[in-house]
């Protein structure tokens, strides 16, 4: 009696059980199971099963709609069924110590439908955290992983055939449920394959949808795209790699980008005139900036339609070459902004009173230059996906070599650093070097320039300086010479020649544009030790010769040796032309002739002739 009262017990709480965990599918699997036990009906038509798979398109599209507004959700709430199957499990074993065959089949093949259920539904929360890989070709390979792992664990799942089964010709209840749970059982098989499909299908779209929803845009998206004109217009533009979405993101960029380019300049402006080193040149710096600024705003519209139009992804390669552009761009500008300051800077240095050689601001500004566009190009290269440790290592190791190849480049440079310490001579000084003979246009990292007064330019290796004589003319703040050697004929009186030599002395003496020893010269502040001269040292001459020099083979010469006050060529020139005049004046005033050369012949008295 009491081992029939267990068994009715068993039996009871297993019926019980089992109408308790009666499978509960979801709408989405409920609809496709009806599809597809409607497509495996006998008498089914052609045109029926057509519109059988629009509905199932349908769906499909509606599910991954429902999927993506609900991501998180689908994420957090992943349901494996291990509980069911936990008390399934035990349910089956009850079963199977009292022998009830049918109920074991029944509660093993549901198990498994709930095994192919789980799996379904962890292939798709793994694919859902995918979405957020960095690229699509990235998102391709997950996807790919967790479809393969799916079917490795469904063909685990399915590996017993219960087909045999439904031939049984038995109307008994729990036979009849088991019937029904293989049939599902098959049909979720099919689903599944159908499920890998679609998810291949809507692989770019789940892709694009993700970046929708990490922007707060899925719904209105949704919800536009399955409005009926935007359904009519999307087919003709897919083949294109485009949608009615796409299009209208790229031109709300671009609107966006156009509205925010002036708050930019505007706001650029205001910024840059808070920098007080910056603030007068404000101006140019932003007239400069300007075109590198429009490049800037073309290269990221551009750079936006593609990752737009590629789902939201970008391309490694189109990635590296826009990095690049930016980092060329911004080179650019910093380039400009440098050199833009230090051009207004130069044009401002005659009005200071700071004394600073425009050569050094030159060079200062070509190295600083040099700087700029290296670590430009390393930045570039940076972003091509070159290792910079590697370069720089084999610039190390290759130094040496690079250095021997490079000894007259080398030997330029630093002979362009001997000019501007040892102050030789500036830009805009009259040199003369070797044959070479002009003005000094710039003095540059490798070469000095050199206009001669025949206006040709010559280039001159700053190497050359060290081992060679520069003469420079325009280092003397008063004096240029004024030296004549004035002839007068042998036939003048002495007196004469005396009284001109004085009256000439005088003259020069007098002569506002005559350099004296009454003439007045301030001197800097020289902290050098030892100055044997510093008249010498600053190019000062005010020495005055009016002396009877010597008897010359057709005349006596007079030496007038004097200086100007000014060095300036046509000043000279003017005042040596006024000293020349006053001089032909005292010698008409003492009867003296400027002499030439001549040659006097003699003849000599020939002797009487005889008979």
């Amino acid at each position: 009696m009491k081992k029939i009262f267990v068994f009715l017990f068993v039996l009871f709480l297993s019926l019980s059980l089992q109408a308790r965990e009666d499978v509960e599918y979801t709408h989405f699997l409920h609809e496709q199971i009806n599809i597809i036990k409607s497509m495996n009906e006998n008498n089914v038509t052609q045109e029926k099963i057509q519109e059988l798979v629009k509905k199932q398109d349908n769906l499909y599209e509606l599910a991954l709609d429902e999927l993506m507004l609900n991501k998180q959700k689908h994420i957090s709430n992943l349901e494996t069924y291990s509980s069911k199957i936990f008390a399934l499990t035990k349910i089956m074993k009850i079963n199977q110590r009292a022998g009830n065959t049918y109920a074991v089949l029944r509660d093993e093949v549901q198990i498994k439908i709930y095994e192919v259920m789980s799996a379904q539904n962890v292939m798709i929360k793994n694919i859902l955290l995918s979405l957020d890989a960095r690229s699509i070709n990235d998102y391709e390979k997950k996807l790919n992983y967790y479809i393969v792992q799916n079917q490795q664990k469904i063909q685990e799942i399915y590996t017993k055939d219960y087909t045999s089964y439904l031939a049984i010709d038995d109307n008994a209840k729990i036979l009849l449920q088991a019937k029904k749970n293989i049939e599902i059982f098959y049909i979720l098989k099919d689903i599944n394959v159908d499920i890998v499909n679609y998810l291949y299908k809507f692989e770019n779209k789940m892709y694009r949808l993700n970046k929708y929803t990490k922007y707060h845009l899925i719904a209105p998206v949704i919800y536009i795209n399955n409005l009926a004109l935007v359904k009519t217009i999307n087919p003709i533009l897919i083949p294109y790699g485009l949608n009615v979405i796409k299009i209208i993101i790229i031109l709300f960029l671009f609107s966006l980008v156009y509205f925010f380019r002036k708050i930019f300049y505007v706001t650029l402006e205001s910024y840059v005139l808070r920098i007080d080193i910056l603030s007068k040149y404000s101006k140019n710096i932003l007239e400069k900036l300007r075109k590198p600024i429009e490049l800037l705003i073309v290269v990221i519209n551009i750079n936006m339609t593609i990752y737009v139009y590629n789902n939201f992804s970008s391309f490694d390669l189109v990635s590296k070459i826009f990095n690049i552009s930016y980092g060329f761009i911004f080179t650019y500008m910093i380039y400009m902004l440098v050199n833009t300051v230090a051009a207004i800077r130069l044009s401002e240095l005659p009005s200071t009173k700071k004394q600073i050689k425009n050569e050094l601001i030159n060079v200062g500004i070509k190295i600083l230059n040099f700087i700029i566009i290296i670590i430009g190009l390393l930045i570039m290269l940076h972003f091509a996906g070159v290792n910079l440790t590697a370069v720089l290592s084999g610039l190390g190791i290759g130094g040496f070599a690079v250095a021997f190849a490079a000894r007259d480049t080398i030997s330029n440079f630093f002979g362009t650093l001997s000019i501007l310490f040892s102050d030789v001579f500036s830009q805009g000084d009259w040199i003369v070097v070797g044959k070479d003979e002009g003005v000094v246009v710039e003095i540059g990292l490798r070469v000095t320039t050199i206009r001669t007064f025949d206006n040709a330019l010559i280039a001159i290796p700053n190497g050359t300086f060290a081992n060679t004589d520069v003469k420079n003319w325009d280092r003397r703040t008063l004096g240029r010479r004024i030296k004549m050697s004035l002839g007068v004929k042998y036939d003048s009186k002495r007196d004469d020649i005396k009284n001109a030599v004085a009256e000439i002395r005088n003259m020069l003496d007098k002569h506002p544009g005559i350099a004296t020893l009454n003439t007045q010269h301030s001197h800097r502040d020289w902290h050098a030790p030892k100055l044997v001269s510093i008249d010498d040292l600053e190019g000062v001459k005010r020495t005055l010769l009016v002396y009877l020099d010597e008897f010359g083979p057709s005349s006596i010469n007079i030496l007038v040796y004097c200086y100007s006050k000014s060095v300036i060529w046509n000043e000279w020139l003017e005042v040596k032309e006024d000293v020349m005049h006053q001089i032909m004046e005292i010698f008409e005033r003492n009867n003296l002739e400027f002499a030439f050369p001549s040659l006097s012949l003699y003849h000599e008295k020939e002797a009487p002739k005889t008979r």
